[in-house]
Order: structure tokens, then C-alpha cells, then sequence
């Protein structure tokens, strides 16, 4: 079992209903199937926000989301910002 922190920044706060949680996911798993675990979790609307959204995996941002998970990994959702 894998533990991550999972942080919700702005429109994906709001979709996801909390600003953090600890979430456990299969050893092994992905950047990707954390995502999916996620959608199923908080449903459509977080989906929706997901699809738009960067991360960043302990502050370095992801890219390759077949990226492995680590043990108390912090996982960040940082959805499309508007800004001036």
C-alpha cells in the first residue's frame, strides 16, 4: 500500500469538496491510476477538472503520468488558473 497526501488547489478544491486528503493506493501504482481513483472518489465535476489540470509530485511538476507513486508522496491538483 502506497500513502499520498493529495492536495486540491482552487476549481478542484471546490469539485473535490476538501483542500487535502490522505488517500492509499495499490503499490505500484501510477500518477495515472491515482488520478482515476481520484475521479471515481469525487465524481464528474472533479473529473472535469482533472483533464485541465497540472500536478506536481513532491513539487516537481509531472508530465509523465506513468510516473510511480512513492510511500508519503504529496500529490498536488493545480487546475488552470485566471489571473491578471
Amino acid at each position: 500500500m502506497t500513502t499520498a497526501t493529495v492536495r486540491y488547489f482552487a476549481g478542484a478544491r471546490a469539485a473535490a469538496g476538501v483542500s487535502e486528503e490522505t488517500v492509499g493506493f495499490p503499490a505500484g501504482s501510477t500518477v495515472a491510476d491515482a488520478l482515476s481513483e481520484l475521479s471515481g472518489r469525487h465524481g464528474e465535476a472533479l473529473s472535469r477538472v482533472l483533464l485541465a489540470s497540472s500536478f506536481l509530485l513532491d513539487g516537481v511538476a509531472v508530465r509523465d503520468r506513468s510516473v510511480p507513486l512513492s510511500d508519503g508522496t504529496v500529490l498536488d491538483v493545480l487546475p488552470p488558473f485566471a489571473g491578471g
